[in-house]
């Protein structure tokens, strides 16, 4: 295992180190995945508007987080084999291309086609961010790397919508598509120029590439996807249930590999340090989508807030995990317990919140539950990185750090189509009053209060104490 790290490492300390190099990669990697949704979507309609498409707006989505999922699971993989420096690039310049067919597309079919490079590419310069962060830097300085992180990913979700708002107000869309090929296009660039930042390296390979296993979870995520598009009980049931049956035969497969695994040894057994990590970050993921997914519109209908408003109520979330994340990022790692299981349980207790200030209000509270969601996942998240790459051994760093993102977005697919089924099944079809809608929130969160506390339990799997355990 590791030797210990000191106690205490400032931002002067961090910052003056010599990882430049490698922090602006993985800063710039996070910035251009999460950004680039938030554009997408704000110029969607403008789309839509010159193009047509509008049947094929949610696979927009859909169809990005399916190639983000793909590419995030062979990240890890790829990054074991041959480094850094060539996935990461490759990533890069996948997204360049996905923006710049984007980009020339007549219609929208090859607008699908450029989103679907674009999930390639940005999936995995996101996966291979978190890896980057837990090979490239010292043991000491992760938390404050996964705080620099968090920053870029609060600062997306406010860069995101206005640039995607000026680049249609006094441009075109398409002129917003290119400006991301050209950072994507001069980050592949930087990368191949500077081996530093990303280093190459090649283990042996003795097995072919699992692409049987990574086309069992793209289906997965897309049924699961497809089920959350239309919300009908029978159709979201059956789709739901096809695509957890591709996810488990997935995991079975990937559990019987041996040096090409796409996941560590047992990724949800809560009783090992990895299971517990994984399936903690996939309960809270799916607990915590509710209030994105349905929170604006049900915040429009019961308390009549503008939807520009009820947006920036859901992006308090965004807001109080970059605060929580630089504010507390400098704790020495014998404090890592105790900020995962305060943040967690923060997050818990805001999902509990959510089930009485969406239906009741006032709509301040409802941006302080927001605000605590975040804050709470903030607080864990920076200590995470730190606390599971402590634990597992040398040569499963790369693999457990790359998929914790990729289960995050898995989590988020889950949810999305548990939610969506609770949400038809509760009326949100049929709602005519702000009455009815309050009954549906209420639905909403109560459905989604028990996988936050079954995360909390999956918890105790990465904050016990462990054999060779030398953070305490």
């Amino acid at each position: 295992m590791p030797t210990s790290s000191p106690a205490y490492i400032s931002w002067r300390a961090f910052l003056s180190a010599r990882h430049t190099p490698a922090l602006a990669l993985v800063c710039l990697g996070v910035w251009l995945h999460a950004s680039d949704s938030l554009i997408v979507a704000t110029m969607l309609p403008s789309i839509v508007t010159e193009i047509g498409g509008a049947a094929y707006v949610s696979w927009t989505v859909s169809i990005y987080e399916i190639g983000s999922v793909f590419a995030g699971a062979a990240s890890a993989l790829l990054s074991m084999r041959y480094g850094l420096r060539w996935p990461m690039g490759g990533a890069a310049l996948l997204f360049a291309a996905g923006c710049a067919l984007s980009a020339i597309s007549p219609v929208m079919e090859l607008v699908l086609a450029g989103r679907a490079l674009q999930g390639l590419g940005g999936g995995g310069l996101v996966a291979l961010s978190f890896v980057a962060a837990g090979v490239l830097f010292p043991r000491a300085h992760r938390a404050r790397v996964m705080a620099t992180v968090s920053a870029f990913w609060g600062m997306s979700a406010f860069l995101g919508p206005l640039l995607g708002g000026l680049f249609v107000e006094y441009a075109t869309w398409r002129i917003g598509f290119w400006f991301f090929a050209a950072q994507a296009g001069l980050l592949a660039l930087w990368i191949f120029r500077h081996p530093e930042a990303a280093p190459a390296h090649s283990t042996p390979a003795s097995t072919g590439f699992p692409i049987t296993r990574l086309a069992l979870l793209c289906l997965a995520v897309l049924l699961i996807s497809t089920a959350g598009v239309r919300v009908e009980f029978w159709r979201t049931t059956l789709l739901a249930l096809a695509g957890l049956s591709c996810l488990i035969w997935f995991l079975w497969r990937d559990s019987k590999a041996d040096q090409d695994r796409l996941l560590p040894h047992a990724p949800f057994d809560p009783r090992t340090a990895t299971g517990g990590t994984l399936a903690m970050l996939l309960l809270i993921s799916m607990s915590t989508i509710a209030i994105l997914a349905y929170g604006p519109i049900l915040m429009s209908l019961i308390h009549g807030m503008s939807a520009l408003s009820a947006g920036y109520v859901v992006a308090c979330s965004s807001i109080g995990w970059t605060l929580a994340a630089i504010a507390i990022s400098g704790a020495p790692e014998t404090q890592d317990r105790l900020w995962i299981i305060t943040g967690m349980t923060l997050t818990a207790l805001s999902v509990a919140a959510f089930t009485i200030v969406v239906p009741h209000g006032p709509p301040l509270l409802i941006a302080a539950a927001s605000f605590a969601e975040g804050f709470g996942f903030g607080m864990a998240w920076t200590f995470i990185l730190r606390r599971i790459t402590a634990l597992v051994p040398e040569t499963e760093i790369a693999r457990v750090s790359g998929a914790m993102p990729t289960v995050q977005r898995i989590g988020y697919a889950l949810g999305a189509a548990f939610i969506g089924i609770v949400a038809n099944a509760s009326g949100f079809l049929n709602m005519d009053s702000a009455k009815d809608a309050a009954q549906v929130a209420r639905a909403l969160f109560l459905a989604s209060l028990p996988l936050a506390c079954l995360g909390l339990l999956a918890m105790i799997g990465l904050v016990r104490r462990h054999p060779y355990d030398d953070t305490l």
